[in-house]
């Protein structure tokens, strides 16, 4: 490789421009569940450090930022939708909303014939019919007793519902893998600090600090009879080179910054474990 990148300068189109400009997501996530394995373009400390070297206006000529900046767009694009579908994973099924609401009516149901029955008891009790007033009360203590066990059914509906089951799983917002919220602080640390989830949360850090106006705007193009450009080609493609710029990737989700993160899990996000 050193052989190859020796023979190529830093306009070549086989030289990786993300690792000129930053670090080359390839190198984030090797021997993670997210290894994208090698990268196709060539990698060069001696062409960094040419890059590096340069004036800024040298190095905002060639828009390198731009390549850097979509192929950072491309890979948290990627993770984004992953987030989405682990999420709708954690959500409960239509039969699950069906019992659910069976039982929420059950219970409203039986609150209403408790309040009902008390009432009757009291209202016996004054008319001195005891024999019916225990009678009835007797009949209140079984809808007592049904509510209870609907109660305890729908709590065990809840904590089971969805591939989460008892374990609470929540989905990170940085990197999208999924986490017990009754993991102990070790096991959260190990996440935090492992290298999928920093490799993550470095690439939004790293995109959040482009200037918002780079994202909408289109790359630099070269000018054709510039021959020290390299022939460097304005179209897209493999490794995201070239102009034709989306909107970006959403908002930048929580913990992006830094090793922290978010979790969601079903309903509301939690304000913390």
């Amino acid at each position: 490789m050193s052989s190859r990148a020796a023979q190529l300068s830093i306009t070549d189109p086989k030289v990786c421009r993300s690792y000129l400009v930053g670090t080359c997501p390839h190198d984030l996530f090797t021997n993670t569940k997210q290894d994208l394995g090698p990268c196709s373009r060539v990698h060069s400390e001696a062409l960094k450090a040419e890059y590096e070297g340069l004036p800024e206006g040298e190095r905002k000529k060639y828009g390198f930022e731009y390549d850097y900046m979509r192929d950072l767009q491309k890979y948290i694009d990627e993770c984004n939708r992953r987030i989405d579908a682990a999420q709708r994973r954690l959500e409960k099924t239509p039969d699950e909303i069906r019992q659910t609401n069976v039982l929420l009516k059950a219970i409203s149901d039986l609150g209403a014939s408790i309040a009902t029955g008390l009432l009757e008891v009291e209202v016996l009790g004054e008319m001195g019919e005891v024999g019916r007033a225990y009678d009835e009360l007797f009949k209140v203590r079984q809808a007592q007793a049904a509510k209870a066990e609907r109660e305890r059914e729908l709590k065990a509906l809840s904590d089971t519902s969805g591939p989460s089951g008892h374990q609470k799983l929540q989905v990170c917002d940085v990197c999208g893998a999924y986490l017990s919220r009754l993991d102990n602080d070790r096991r959260l640390a190990d996440h935090f600090f492992g290298k999928m989830h920093l490799g993550y949360a470095q690439m939004r850090k790293t995109y959040d600090a482009f200037p918002k106006d780079m994202r909408g705007r289109q790359r630099p193009m070269m000018m054709s009879g510039d021959d020290d450009m390299g022939g460097v080609p304005t179209g897209p493609g493999g490794g995201g080179y070239g102009d034709g710029w989306g909107k970006g990737p959403r908002g930048p989700r929580s913990g992006g910054g830094g090793g922290g993160g978010g979790y969601r899990g079903r309903g509301p996000r939690r304000g913390g474990w």
